[in-house]
């Protein structure tokens, strides 16, 4: 079987740990070949190139600037321009392959030329894993207007892409009544859930009960501290300006320091009120190699995320499955409509506020801070339900059974 990958994300190393570096490896340990088809944004100033492992091919496009960009335009340029660059590649590098399956994840929505191209040529089955609900994200942030040019132009693609998706696998259940309340054309039995899942590391290779010196003397980490660790993106979905709060309250937190590690279009803002706050507690490192953010997961003792309270819609971040790998528990602050938080407590891994609420904020805080045992406790909580649910060796057969119903079909 060949199933053919679209996707924003980075994939220079195939071999890093991550929702979409480990799908595709698993893909190829289940036998399938995978061709994969990732960005080379023209910030890098690499050519389009080919990389074969075993059952992997990845194709890297040379596009323009889509990611941590502050320039929507130049971002918005690119991401319309994008469908063409990948189906010329993909019709140069990858001409001879014949599709069983079409597989997609948004960002960004403007793949439907590449989808309808093999969908009709070669009666490739669809499948769309929805990780980004847009533009609504865009309007709920205040990046682009509702009822605009460009919105109709974006909601057209977007509605577009859902109609010639033969399957469309959300991240959660939240994700799924969204979806068929505001698209009700949608068939509800083509929609379900697809979660962001990794191969989780095993247990033995953790220690998570040893803090390794050597790495917190590298980053100046100071010894006996609560570590909150916020890792990932740092851009307007993640609510900066509360962020920027939280940084000047933090040392409300007793015994606790703030570690936030990542890059986005809001790192120098961040960066700059950090200087002129002068805060002990609180340290900022730019984004790390994956090998080299997990040893300061190791050395942390609770993980964060942060949303924008006006989202609409309810955003899922992946970085959750991070934080359960290395059993921390979860100190999120987000909108009300993310099911996030329903996880949380169904998993008993972790604390919810609305972001804003700074007290709340602190106040589970100092909670996490003050007693180690009900860190490990939900810290634990969180990777057994990490292993149930979101390990890729199990979602993985959610996709392949639509793989081999097609190939049932087809003997």
């Amino acid at each position: 079987m060949n199933v053919l990958f679209l996707t924003l994300s980075n994939m220079e190393n195939i071999d890093e740990r991550g929702i979409y570096t480990d799908l595709v490896r698993e893909f190829a340990n289940r036998g399938v070949n995978i061709y994969v088809v990732s960005p080379r944004e023209k910030r890098t100033g690499l050519p389009t190139q080919v990389f074969n492992k075993d059952k992997i091919h990845i194709l890297r496009v040379r596009t323009g600037n889509i990611t941590k960009t502050a320039n929507f335009i130049e971002k918005g340029i690119s991401t319309f321009l994008i469908e063409k660059q990948y189906l010329k590649a993909i019709l140069e590098y990858f001409s001879s392959i014949h599709f069983d399956m079409v597989l997609y994840s948004t960002p960004p929505i403007t793949f439907e030329k590449v989808v309808k191209y093999f969908k009709n040529k070669q009666k490739s089955k669809t499948y769309l894993i929805l990780k980004d609900i847009f533009p609504q994200n865009a309007v709920d942030i205040e990046i682009m207007r509702k009822g605009s040019l460009l919105w109709r132009f974006f909601r057209k693609k977007e509605i577009s892409l859902y109609q010639i998706s033969d399957v469309i696998g959300c991240m959660s259940k939240g994700n799924v009544d969204y979806l068929l309340k505001h698209n009700p054309y949608i068939n509800k039995n083509k929609v379900e859930i697809f979660p962001n899942s990794i191969k989780p590391i095993n247990r033995e290779s953790i220690n998570r009960f040893g803090k390794n010196k050597d790495i917190m003397n590298k980053y100046g980490i100071p010894e006996d501290r609560t570590i909150f660790i916020y890792g990932g993106n740092l851009g307007k979905p993640q609510g900066v300006d509360f962020l920027l709060e939280i940084i000047d309250n933090f040392y409300k937190v007793n015994n606790g320091y703030l570690l936030i590690v990542g890059s986005g279009t809001e790192y120098d803002r961040i960066k700059d009120h950090i200087n002129k706050s002068k805060s002990k507690s609180v340290d900022l490192i730019n984004k790390l190699p994956k090998n080299e953010y997990d040893r300061l997961l190791e050395i942390a003792d609770v993980g964060l995320i942060f949303l924008d309270k006006r989202f609409t819609i309810p955003n899922f971040p992946s970085r959750l499955t991070s934080y359960m790998e290395y059993s921390l528990p979860v100190l999120a602050a987000t909108d009300r409509n993310t099911d996030l938080k329903d996880v949380l407590l169904e998993s008993n891994s972790g604390f919810w506020c609305e972001s804003g609420d700074i007290n709340s904020f602190i106040d589970f805080a100092n909670k996490l801070s003050f007693d180690k045992e009900l860190r490990i406790s939900m810290g634990e909580n969180g990777r057994v339900y990490l292993e149930n649910n979101y390990d890729i060796g199990k979602t993985i057969d959610i996709i392949l059974k639509h793989l081999l119903v097609e190939e049932k079909s087809n003997v």
